[in-house]
């Protein structure tokens, strides 16, 4: 009987060749009769003269072929698309010629006018593979992950498959079935992408389709068309804003919204997820406590400073522990070398030498501030208190008017301790001139303009860059992202990787996955984890493997967790080999669609080889991202991707990955690790000194081991049942 999911493709797959079968019958019809056929359905459905079930396949049918005709074809006729109409022959070359003329003669847009069936029947013989820019007929798979999502399951596509492709299909149904869609992606510039792409598939079928731009003024006229469309394509944080701004007219005719009917979440592992939690709030203007923060930031800064020998102490400690093992499973790989055994030997007596100096210095000390990574949080110990007390001028925190400073402290120390400047936030001139604290979303990697972090911690971080602080806030409205997508009707998502979070998406939304095969097999390599003592040999390590790849005419692209190590990443290639590249993170995200062009190619370098292009990137290089290879890159090998650390969610590995090898090209995928990454430190701190101890490591040696590969999986899954814990 086979799986669940092997259940659900076979369904399927029975309705995919009913509208395979129905090609035929679609393809000789005008685009007049489309349009038609099209309305005549919606009219028949909402009317209840035609069950929808019963033409499913037929709508999916006129939908797939005004997408091959409108996105595909038709761009024969535009003049940056460089067409060569002698291709076509007989009848088709003649009918192009005659609507050329009729174009010229009455002034009408190749964008706009009909076109005779037999120019799309000479081109489909012209490409019969459905190949941008003059082809965009759905494959099968696509047709399974529309159908998917008209049935309300998510669809777990891999990435490069045509996400794009599939949304539209189910909108279409849902159309005709009466319903306003909402189609939900990660960022604006995706967002105009998607939606300048898809529409003219619907406004030649009599829709229309409408996307909404943080910079669109809230509650105005332009806002209102755009929902007033049959589909419209936004962020989740613009829907939901909008949600929460209507409940806040006062009349109806002011809402811009309109109904929560259907929505379809691409990426919606990020979204119900990642951010399930995250408050969208509208606040009003509270009360001015700069001078509060600011005097919190200067007490922060002295116990910083005063606890900085006990994290000396414990670091040395951790790394003198380290060697040891290192040096222990030395002497035991090298049992027959009597020198080399020697050698381990004496190691492993200086590092228990510097670790009994290490701790005799740290007996003397005391610690002012506990820190928990994994949580971003940072306590004052009771001495720690005293000491800040003391440096603050004042006899108790805990009487009269002293009882805001245990909470200032704490989040000014997680400003200083636990967040980072370039990659937890980056410091910018805004919009009125001014520096500002801008946040870094930590799985995409893009700037969220506007979002402030809340209990004070955003003024907090404003006090450490020493930036104008802005005045705390109030809510006056919030609504978690989680329960703002349970107020739809029916709701559908769509992403690379969900099977990892399958039982979340059961459990809190009621989604099932369904996995879709890829239309064509992957032959992407996938290497072992390299696992490096130091980040600095680490670095090393990554700097030699980008150059020999591009050297080899392959196009790399290098992963990185943050904005602060992809300019570090940067300076090191420039530095050491002048390897030319090109940088995307949260401050470049102008220049994107620019450098996603060219990522997948080859140029000539300064010695007038032919090298791969090389894209150092954040997180942003994870979603939506389609590298497409030129064809002198295909034959080198493809794309070779490198992550410099392994995430906390499996799904942003997974999705870096996904940029190689899609639609079957050729590629390969490396992740190296260092023992002093977070992941590391903060989930498998003990298990990786354990690793030491039975692999040994000599300086700038990597381990590819799969005991290693397992053990980080284990921590990353950790992460992820904290997580969903909670989220619950």
């Amino acid at each position: 009987f086979g799986s669940r999911n092997d259940r659900l493709l076979k369904r399927y797959q029975r309705i995919v060749d009913r509208i395979n079968e129905l090609e035929s019958k679609v393809q000789p019809l005008t685009d007049e009769q489309l349009r038609y056929r099209a309305h005549e359905l919606r009219n028949g459905i909402v009317s209840r003269q035609i069950h929808a079930a019963d033409v499913l396949p037929e709508a999916f049918a006129i939908i797939r072929e005004s997408m091959d005709r409108n996105i595909g074809i038709r761009t024969i006729f535009d003049p940056e698309s460089h067409f060569d109409p002698d291709l076509l022959q007989g009848e088709a070359w003649e009918a192009y010629d005659g609507l050329q003329r009729a174009m010229i003669s009455s002034g009408q847009s190749w964008q706009t006018i009909d076109i005779p069936p037999v120019i799309y029947a000479g081109v489909r013989k012209v490409y019969p593979e459905s190949r941008p820019p003059f082809r965009a007929r759905c494959f099968d798979v696509q047709l399974i992950g529309g159908l998917v999502l008209y049935e309300g399951r998510i669809a777990e596509m891999a990435t490069g498959e045509g996400k794009t492709f599939v949304a539209p299909l189910s909108c279409f149904m849902k159309i005709i079935e009466g319903f306003h869609c909402h189609v939900v992606t990660v960022n604006d510039y995706l967002v105009r992408r998607d939606a300048s792409w898809v529409r003219p598939a619907f406004e030649h079928l009599g829709f229309s389709v409408g996307f909404i731009q943080s910079d669109m003024e809230p509650g105005g006229r332009t806002r209102k068309e755009q929902y007033e469309c049959d589909i419209t394509y936004g962020t989740n944080s613009e829907f939901g804003f909008d949600y929460l701004r209507d409940n806040m007219k006062e009349r109806a005719d002011l809402q811009v919204q309109g109904p929560l009917d259907f929505a379809i979440v691409d990426e919606v592992d990020s979204i119900l997820i990642d951010e399930a939690r995250t408050p969208l709030i509208i606040s009003g203007f509270a009360h001015d406590d700069a001078p509060k923060y600011r005097a919190a930031d200067a007490v922060t800064r002295k116990v910083v400073e005063l606890n900085k020998p006990w994290d000396q102490a414990e670091a040395a400690i951790d790394a003198a522990k380290r060697a040891i093992k290192a040096a222990e499973g030395d002497e035991d790989k090298f049992k027959g070398d009597k020198k080399a055994v020697e050698a381990a030997r004496q190691r492993r007596i200086d590092a228990q030498k510097r670790l009994e100096e290490a701790e005799a210095r740290k007996e003397g000390l005391v610690q002012l501030y506990e820190v928990e990574l994994d949580r971003k949080s940072v306590h004052l110990t009771h001495e720690g208190v005293a000491a800040a007390q003391t440096e603050a001028g004042v006899g108790s925190f805990y009487v009269g008017n002293n009882m805001e400073w245990p909470h200032l402290m704490e989040q000014s120390l997680r400003a200083h301790v636990v967040y980072e400047k370039d990659k937890d936030y980056v410091v910018e001139r805004g919009a009125k001139g001014e520096m500002e604290v801008i946040i870094v979303d930590e799985y995409t990697g893009r700037k969220m303009v506007g979002r402030q972090w809340s209990d004070g911690l955003h003024q907090a971080v404003e006090a450490k860059e020493r930036v104008p602080i802005k005045s705390e806030t109030q809510t006056m409205a919030t609504i978690t992202l989680q329960n703002f997508f349970k107020l739809y009707k029916a709701l559908a998502g769509m992403t690379g990787t969900a099977q990892t979070e399958a039982e979340e998406f059961q459990k809190i939304y009621s989604l099932e996955v369904v996995t879709i095969p890829t239309n064509r097999p992957v032959i992407r390599k996938d290497n072992e984890d390299r696992v490096y003592r130091t980040e600095r040999e680490k670095w090393e390590a990554i700097i030699e493997e980008i150059k020999e790849e591009s050297d080899k005419g392959r196009p790399v692209l290098v992963g990185t967790t943050s904005v602060e190590k992809s300019e570090m990443l940067s300076n090191l290639l420039k530095r050491k080999y002048g390897v030319e590249h090109e940088v995307l993170n949260a401050k470049q995200h102008e220049r994107e669609a620019q450098i996603v062009l060219v990522a997948g190619q080859q140029h000539n370098n300064a010695h007038g080889e032919t090298v791969g292009n090389v894209t150092i990137a954040t997180n942003m290089a994870g979603r939506g991202t389609d590298i497409k290879l030129a064809s002198n890159s295909h034959k080198a090998g493809g794309l070779h991707v490198i992550g410099t650390e392994r995430h906390t969610a499996r799904r942003i590995d997974n999705q870096l990955r996904g940029r190689g090898g899609r639609q079957g090209d050729p590629g390969s995928s490396r992740f190296y690790v260092s023992l002093q990454d977070d992941l590391m430190k903060m989930f498998a701190g003990e298990w990786t000194i354990k690793v030491l101890g039975f692999l040994g490591m000599e300086e700038g040696m990597a381990i590819e081991d799969k005991r290693i590969s397992k053990g980080i999986l284990k921590a990353q899954k950790k992460v992820e049942e904290r997580n969903f814990l909670a989220r619950k």
